[in-house]
């Protein structure tokens, strides 16, 4: 059973896969055709913004793709799950926002760059939440030590007693 969702998930891999890169393929040369051929776009920062583009889909294709044997043909590991909450999820998010803004740029000129500031946005949302968190585990963390000197809760029969 367990090599049937190995199997399963190199299968989804592949697939996700391969639609992330059509689709970046076809997003990137359709900016690059509309730069040509209809109005002229600030290649800089469409260098400059692609990068972590093209670094998230390197590492999502570097851990999710499946690995067979050359030889046999069997599957030999079935790739990390792109399926996955967390990191995995945040670049395809980035992927996706990088996209939206080669559209908007291709439609709306160079002001369109401007929805890529949805990503350094969102990361200092989450780290503004991380930090709430830290910060609540270490308020958590005091409590738990004043609690052993705190008096017993309860009725007065029940403190005389403990």
């Amino acid at each position: 059973m367990a090599q049937k969702a190995k199997k399963d998930r190199a299968k989804s891999n592949a697939a996700s896969l391969n639609n992330l890169h059509i689709g970046s393929l076809v997003v990137h040369v359709l900016f690059l055709l509309s730069h040509f051929l209809l109005r002229s776009r600030s290649l800089l920062v469409y260098g400059l913004l692609s990068v972590p583009s093209f670094v998230c889909e390197y590492i999502l294709e570097t851990s999710g793709r499946p690995k067979y044997d050359a030889a046999t043909g069997a599957l030999k590991t079935s790739g990390e799950d792109l399926a996955a909450a967390g990191l995995t999820e945040y670049m395809f998010d980035v992927i996706w926002v990088t996209w939206a803004s080669l559209v908007s740029v291709i439609l709306f000129g160079n002001w369109g760059w401007l929805l890529f500031a949805v990503v350094p946005a969102y990361g200092a949302y989450l780290g503004y939440g991380l930090l709430g968190m830290g910060k609540n585990a270490l308020a958590q963390m005091q409590d738990t030590g004043n609690a052993g000197n705190a008096a017993p809760q309860g009725n007065r029969r029940s403190r005389r007693t403990a």
